[in-house]
């Protein structure tokens, strides 16, 4: 049991997000534009939809809505990383799922911290995609000890904040004013830093073998690279953002447009072009591209079975297309992907009766207190309209679509092959604990509900 005078980590996390969400909205103006934007379109389809809005309301995803933040950063050591985790522990986040991006041509691998329990999620469901730079895989070896020398010299965590950290897992928690010195502390490691850390030819050498390995090594610390809202409909502000002055990337990260949304689709706008000074300038200043401004619409979370066809069915469309999704293909892909996903049932009964998706089961009036109906089955309490159900929210994040969206923002027209395979091994000995199976959690969130429910209605299970 938490002691009465610390606060909740999930309200630390909650403010933590609203501080960087407020932090990178001063520092990329167009932040605030799209966060404009969204809201927005959220009103519009709320008004204009009212299944979508009642579905919202009743499963509570309505009062998180505009709270709804995920960001993404990228580290460059083991010791960088075990911090992180820790920092993101007092705050509630644990990591989900393992990202290996090497295949895209991408020099990381990632998880995901988040909140991992529903009502935690409902407080506030701020993730942090965090990617650890895979050094490695810089063929250059000199250049790799350089990056490596650079790296071993930085600490992008304040000493309050890791004094924090400590207090936090020695005395079980923070009290309100510990809590508010740690956001505002924590926040420091996400800042972006206007000077270098290397000469303009050191960056030039490292940008020239990946322009993320410049991005990790060349800065005192992993500035948050973007902040994304949640959209209710991802292909309206998709349509909309040129006449907001944003440039949007060419297609649309994720599955097609549905009628029942599975998922996460993801579109951006293109990394800023932004003023550096690197350590022999004293005048002249360099520049470097690296945050950038993204949105995302969530859908339903799938089963294993759901996840193996909607892989099976992007792969077949991205074979058929025969190249990386840009501005010039983009129509003959969108057309593509929407006749190729055709085959996944668009309907949620379709999805649940097909054991595609994971579902939350809520009772209804009928419901409460039927002792009576103890023999019946999961089935006939659905039918008779006893229970009703509601898709899980996917919390999690796509490997091919988040290395998409890294690519068109780093400005990667060709993609880099790596000769690796992944080594999830080595990044959970960096992390310091194992990840949490993402699939195991909304089996779990799922079964839970159905015992809730059971529990609800009299019933035995």
């Amino acid at each position: 049991m938490s002691h009465p005078n610390f606060v909740s980590p999930d309200l630390i996390r909650q403010r933590f997000s609203k501080a960087m969400s407020d932090m990178y909205r001063e520092e990329v103006p167009l932040y605030g534009t799209l966060m404009e934007l969204v809201e927005q379109t959220n009103r519009h389809v709320l008004d204009s939809n009212p299944k979508i809005a009642r579905q919202l309301n009743s499963t509570g995803e309505i009062q998180r809505l505009d709270l709804e933040r995920h960001g993404a950063i990228r580290v460059g050591t083991a010791n960088e990383l075990a911090t992180l985790a820790r920092l993101f522990a007092v705050m509630g986040m644990q990591p989900v799922g393992y990202y290996d991006l090497t295949p895209a041509g991408v020099p990381v691998h990632s998880t995901a911290f988040r909140a991992v329990h529903e009502a935690a999620l409902q407080v506030s469901p701020f993730r942090v995609f965090t990617s650890l730079l895979r050094l490695e895989l810089i063929e250059d070896l000199e250049l790799r000890a350089f990056a490596q020398s650079v790296l071993d010299k930085r600490s992008i965590f304040t000493p309050t904040a890791l004094t924090l950290i400590d207090r936090a897992e020695t005395q079980g928690g923070l009290t309100e004013q510990e809590a508010r010195n740690f956001v505002e502390q924590a926040l420091e490691t996400f800042r972006w830093h206007h000077s270098a850390t290397v000469t303009a030819e050191q960056y030039r050498k490292l940008i020239a073998q990946h322009r993320l390995i410049a991005d990790v090594v060349a800065f005192t610390g992993p500035h948050i690279n973007h902040l994304t809202p949640r959209t209710l409909d991802i292909d309206r502000v998709q349509a909309q953002m040129p006449a907001h002055g944003i440039t949007p990337k060419a297609v649309i990260e994720g599955p097609p447009r549905r009628q029942c949304p599975i998922l996460l689709r993801q579109t951006s706008f293109k990394a800023l072009d932004e003023p550096v000074s690197f350590t022999d300038q004293t005048e002249t200043r360099g520049s470097h591209s690296a945050r950038f401004g993204e949105i995302e619409q969530r859908g339903a979370a799938l089963t294993p079975k759901g996840r193996t066809l909607y892989d099976r069915l992007l792969n077949a469309a991205r074979d058929e297309l025969k190249d990386f999704p840009n501005e010039a293909n983009a129509a003959r892909y969108n057309a593509l992907m929407a006749q190729h996903f055709s085959e996944f049932p668009d309907t949620y009964e379709g999805m649940r009766q097909q054991e595609l998706a994971y579902f939350r089961y809520f009772v209804t009036e009928k419901g409460l207190g039927a002792d009576e109906l103890k023999s019946l089955s999961l089935e006939d309490l659905l039918s008779g309209g006893y229970l009703r159900v509601e898709p899980l929210v996917y919390e999690d994040f796509l490997p091919v679509s988040a290395a998409g969206i890294f690519q068109s923002n780093l400005g990667d027209a060709a993609q880099t092959h790596y000769g690796v395979h992944s080594n999830r091994q080595v990044f959970e000995k960096a992390l310091g604990r194992s990840m949490i199976d993402e699939l195991a959690l909304y089996a779990e969130t799922q079964r839970r509900s159905i015992e809730e429910c059971f529990a609800a209605s009299s019933l035995a299970v």
